[in-house]
């Protein structure tokens, strides 16, 4: 299922803008901080998808019957450049457990690539509620991967919530095909149209580790 959160007018298209302009994004800390705000609306409306429960709060004045999160998720993010959407989540889920992957582009003299996982970290998923946070899903490779591999070692959740600020239309196919037995649903703010050869969305945004927390080494 895809839940593109861009289509409607809402503050969230400010923040999508600012990420995407050059001009804005060369000040990291205010790219950082619009992708933090970017997880807090999107945590926000997966709490709708809860399950919820009553209970009774004891006020000064009294009691308040209210109505509150069943459970708590389990927070995923693919490492680095998930961190600041990952914050946000984590502002709003602040009782999550949490899961850390660190997955890469391996390049081949031709130019072709593969994804490697080189760490993988986090609780026991079986049947609880699973939002793996990566901010640019290009080829969907990386979050395939990481979803297989995360259910292989710790449990297959009841409910996969997948949340990325861009998806382009060839990553979004490729999850519908690679994760075509799991409960999923993909949250995104932008589906872009097209992919360079070297697996960049267009317009997109460019590197959102890069403008997050600065360059890599090539080596």
């Amino acid at each position: 299922m895809l839940k593109d959160l861009g289509r409607n007018n809402t503050i969230l298209n400010n923040f999508l803008s600012e990420i995407r302009c050059e001009t804005i994004q060369v000040d990291s800390m205010r790219f950082r901080r619009n992708l933090e705000r970017l997880g807090e609306i999107f945590a926000y409306e997966i709490s709708k998808t809860f399950t919820y429960k009553d209970v009774e709060v004891q006020t000064p004045l009294g009691i308040s019957p209210m109505s509150v999160t069943a459970e708590e998720p389990v927070l995923g993010v693919i490492l680095r450049a998930g961190l600041p959407m990952h914050q946000g989540m984590l502002n709003y889920f602040d009782k999550a457990e949490n899961a850390f992957i660190s997955a890469f582009r391996r390049y081949y003299n031709d130019g072709s690539f593969e994804i490697k996982i080189d760490y993988m970290s986090g609780p026991c998923l079986e049947d609880r509620i699973f939002i793996l946070t990566d901010p640019i899903l290009a080829t969907g490779q990386s979050v395939a991967l990481t979803i297989k591999d995360i259910v292989r070692h710790n449990g297959r959740p009841k409910h996969i919530h997948i949340v990325s600020a861009i998806s382009s239309v060839e990553g979004i196919e490729y999850l519908k095909r690679q994760l075509s037995s799991y409960k999923y649903t993909l949250w995104t703010a932008a589906v872009d149209d097209e992919l360079t050869a070297q697996a960049y969305i267009v317009p997109g945004l460019g590197d959102a580790g890069d403008l997050a927390y600065g360059p890599k080494s090539d080596d």
